[in-house]
């Protein structure tokens, strides 16, 4: 197996990815997550390649508190797509263990019906030590699965810490996927998921939910009146529907579509996807320059250093990167300048 990975060249690969070779894909994605410099070296030549096949599906993200019913809604929404003719490919960013290491990837479990499906792709994304709990290669991810001809890609984070901001960053359309509960309906999601949010997904209306579902619907309304809208072509929605019962996820996709247009006409899409290009490469080149400081041997005994004189509080947080940029020269142009 090893040597045919590796006997494998970046035009075979390429050419069995847009033949939407699963096993080519899952390879694929497999060679960007990798941290051997060879690995990435392959990788970069590999989207380079793909680069003209990439950009052409729907980028949707989902997010919202635990248990908001994120991965059932995916599930079904994904079934349903796929019986319109769609290609859906499901990116689901997994926690990981910051103390083992460990990750659940459970997410095709969790999304049986969809799954089984010959026309969808789910793929668990260890999130690892990526800020936010969203993988620092999803962005490549997309790209890839683009390239396969999967027309709708969705994006499932763990929707806590940053990653909101995160996967808003790296698709078209958000959603935010919250639930009605006793109380205050607005409790338990933060401002600035709803100053995010494209469309709110009120999930779990059914049954003796349905009123407050409604409630809850109407108070995110309200919420959104004082917010300021992200964009000026496209004012967030809110709807209600349940994700058990498949009912208003036709209505759903509709909004995403229609968001989707309404920004692309307005070449706000065009912008966002341009911007997103720019902090992407801005993220990698930070990455990669952390890593090429941290690789000398000279400087990583002294970034160790002064991270054990953090942590012990013999210099704090301002101090520390004071001397990290001073370990690098980047307080030199200030002391000519004096």
């Amino acid at each position: 197996m090893s040597g045919k990975k590796s006997t494998q060249t970046v035009k075979d690969l390429s050419k069995a990815i847009r033949a939407g070779d699963r096993v080519a894909l899952g390879r694929a994605i497999t060679l960007i997550e990798s941290a051997r410099p060879e690995d990435q070296a392959r990788a970069r030549d590999l989207l380079k390649t793909l680069l003209p096949d990439t950009g052409k599906a729907i980028r949707v993200g989902i997010s919202g508190v635990p248990g908001a019913g994120k991965s059932t809604l995916i599930d079904q929404l994904g079934v349903n797509l796929i019986s319109q003719g769609h290609k859906v490919a499901v990116l689901a960013v997994d926690p990981t263990s910051s103390r083992t290491g460990g990750s659940i990837l459970g997410d095709k479990t969790r999304m049986g019906q969809l799954a089984s499906e010959d026309d969808a792709y789910i793929r668990p994304s260890p999130a690892g030590a990526s800020l936010g709990g969203v993988t620092k290669t999803m962005r490549e991810t997309i790209s890839i699965a683009e390239a396969a001809g999967f027309d709708v890609v969705l994006v499932e984070t763990v929707g806590v810490g940053q990653s909101e901001t995160a996967v808003s960053n790296m698709v078209d359309v958000y959603v935010v996927v919250a639930i009605p509960g006793a109380g205050d309906e607005l409790q338990g999601i933060k401002r600035g998921l709803l100053e995010l949010a494209d469309i709110i997904a009120v999930n779990k209306a059914d049954n003796d939910n349905i009123e407050r579902a409604n409630r809850a619907a109407t108070e995110y309304r309200a919420a959104l009146h004082i917010l300021a809208a992200s964009s000026a072509a496209w004012q967030p929605a809110v709807l209600t529907l349940s994700a058990r019962d498949n009912t208003g996820l036709d209505a759903l996709w509709d909004k995403i579509g229609e968001c989707h247009s309404t920004l692309s006409e307005a070449g706000i899409l065009d912008e966002r996807r341009a911007e997103q290009a720019t902090a992407w490469m801005r993220e990698i080149f930070e990455q990669r320059l952390l890593a090429a400081f941290k690789g000398g041997r000279r400087a990583a005994r002294q970034y160790q250093d002064i991270e054990e004189q953090v942590r012990n509080g013999t210099l704090t947080p301002t101090e520390g990167a004071e001397a990290l940029a001073e370990l690098v020269g980047l307080n030199e142009p200030e002391k000519e300048q004096e």
